[in-house]
């Protein structure tokens, strides 16, 4: 009689081998471990943690000023087809000599009168000395005004771009450029001859009684920030007679009104009622809601254009970058602007990366700043944050920003309202709406916010900021 062999046993592996329980089998009975849900879209919102913010019981915040004469240095628009170019005749009330002017069949005369010219780079539009015969506008490009220092040399004297403009006041008054004008790109310009202007003004009586009120409105005493001026006496001796004065208020001080983001959170109450462990389903959406809530906050006092810090930053605040790319100087131009206990710069992360480039071609290595227990950029000490809500433009253009913060120092406030019904987070409630006849709730969320710059010289803005520059 012969030994059973091996293969006569029983098969109790299913013919697959396995010996024992497969994990896919076990995780049937056992609890996975969770995270919270994740999303991509939360940032580290530098700008709400960094802005002081101002409650604002009665939703209104008015900022009272000390009266400021209107400069009119605001930026022209132009309008294109094809590569024709022409000024908006509304735009022309941009120029100082023209602000508040509104007759606007002269306007469209002046504005008929523009002549395009393409100016090619390094070309000039104007020498220094030359005399003063046209007005020019700039349409698109950069150029740069160069001047004469003490000994000769050349010494820059700003950029201009897009919207500026030239010989606005020596049109009407005469006199001779005290500067070179240079075009840095390929430039299209419009340009007005002081003959056509004299021509339109000798037939309107209006334009040459609003040119006369400008050049007498240009006596008033001011500072050199645009205020009325303050008079008194200083070194004098003896019983000198001392002069009387007043500080004058502006008549119609701004206001800022609170504004909003909402949403309505919609949850079933089965969901809400039966699977909520781990972790609370209310909690879970009402968190992520509030966090692209506060995203869109910090997107909205970025780019409101009402209250938004891009959009209400002084023109006599902006500047442009010398050649493109964000350089140590045009940093250092912009701290020039923003100089009274500048509190940080805050630019879009591909522009931090733009400026740690230019300082790695010149051999510069700048400090880094501890703030809050982060490590961040600085220059000059003083911090540089991101913010993705900077906009970067179709040609890969953006801006930086560099603020002074805080009431007590005439800065930039952000402006709330705290202790309001359903409080859920300062200044943002959660609010329950109703129960619907298909069992979904449904939860008002509220944000309230704004943002002011006390002062013009709080703000201040580098713009056109080249980020793919290979020069």
């Amino acid at each position: 009689m012969t030994e059973p062999t091996h293969s006569a046993l029983p098969d109790n592996t299913g013919g697959n081998g396995q010996l024992s329980l497969s994990t896919d089998a076990a995780r049937q009975l056992a609890t996975t471990t969770k995270t919270p849900p994740q999303m991509q879209e939360i940032t580290s919102r530098w700008l709400l943690r960094l802005l002081p913010w101002v409650q604002c019981s009665g939703g209104v915040f008015r900022v009272n000023r000390r009266l400021t004469y209107t400069l009119g240095d605001g930026r022209i628009t132009f309008s294109a087809t094809g590569s024709e170019v022409r000024v908006i005749p509304a735009e022309l009330t941009e120029l100082p000599m023209l602000r508040g002017f509104d007759d606007m069949e002269v306007l469209e005369a002046l504005a008929g009168r523009f002549t395009q010219r393409e100016v090619e780079a390094d070309e000039e539009i104007f020498a220094e000395g030359s005399e003063v015969n046209r007005l020019v506008l700039i349409a698109h490009g950069r150029v740069a005004k160069i001047g004469r220092g003490s000994y000769g040399d050349a010494q820059s004297l700003g950029v201009l771009a897009d919207g500026d403009y030239l010989g606005e006041q020596t049109l009407v008054q005469g006199g001779r450029h005290e500067y070179t004008a240079r075009a840095k790109t390929a430039t299209t310009v419009l340009t007005l001859s002081r003959q056509d202007f004299e021509e339109i003004a000798g037939q309107a009586p209006g334009l040459r009684e609003h040119i006369e009120s400008w050049r007498t409105s240009g006596d008033r005493a001011q500072n050199d920030y645009g205020e009325a001026a303050i008079d008194m006496s200083a070194g004098h001796v003896g019983e000198a007679e001392l002069p009387g004065t007043f500080v004058d208020y502006e008549q119609s001080p701004r206001e800022y009104e609170l504004s909003v983001a909402q949403t309505v959170l919609r949850v079933h109450s089965r969901v809400s009622d039966l699977y909520n462990q781990p972790m609370n389903q209310l909690d879970q959406q009402l968190r992520l809601t509030v966090e692209a809530l506060r995203e869109r906050q910090e997107q909205e006092l970025i780019n409101n254009k009402e209250f938004g810090l891009l959009h209400n930053a002084d023109f006599s605040q902006r500047i442009r970058t010398r050649s493109g790319p964000p350089t140590p100087d045009d940093l250092d131009d912009l701290l020039a602007k923003v100089w009274k206990e500048p509190s940080f710069f805050l630019a879009h992360p591909q522009a931090i990366a733009a400026f740690g480039r230019e300082c790695s071609k010149r051999g510069i290595y700048p400090q880094s700043s501890e703030v809050g227990g982060h490590r961040v950029p600085a220059w000059r000490g003083v911090p540089i944050f991101p913010c993705n809500k900077i906009p970067v433009s179709a040609t890969r253009t953006t801006s930086f920003l560099l603020m002074r913060t805080g009431q007590e120092n005439q800065g930039v406030v952000g402006l709330h309202q705290t202790g309001i019904p359903d409080e859920y987070q300062p200044s943002l409630s959660v609010r329950f709406m109703s129960i619907n006849e298909k069992a979904v709730i449904s939860y008002l969320v509220s944000a309230y916010y704004s943002a002011a710059v006390l002062v013009p010289d709080a703000l201040g803005v580098l713009e056109d900021v080249e980020l793919g520059h290979n020069g």
